[in-house]
């Protein structure tokens, strides 16, 4: 962005408006997921107790290391992507209504010189 583009606050504030439910949603799924972690291990441990493995290590080395388990935290890895993505978004957003507030404050103080 040049200092010679024009900011449309109203265009940004519309922009914002239109994905705040997106983030919001993107947020809740990575919510979702990392709470869900726990059930994805605890039912892999039950299948490892269910196979013969008795101690809580046993259980555990088998749940985190099963390809299920991998795949969760993929998921996760792509709900947090997701959320930053929109997150720093919506802040660069905000960021360029700020400096349209600043640059229309500067041009106001400009008039009262002249």
């Amino acid at each position: 962005m040049s200092y010679d583009t024009p900011i449309d606050p109203i265009a940004i504030a519309d922009w914002m408006q239109s994905h705040a439910e997106k983030l919001a949603q993107a947020k809740a799924n990575r919510h979702y997921l990392e709470h869900f972690t726990d059930s994805v291990k605890a039912r892999l441990m039950k299948d490892a107790m269910l196979a013969g493995e008795k101690t809580i290590a046993g259980q555990e080395r088998y749940a985190q290391a099963h390809q299920e388990y991998h795949q969760h935290l993929l998921g996760i890895k792509e709900a947090i992507a997701i959320e930053e993505r929109l997150k720093w978004l919506m802040l660069t957003a905000q960021s360029k209504i700020e400096i349209w507030r600043s640059m229309e404050s500067s041009k106001r103080a400009e008039m009262q010189m002249v």
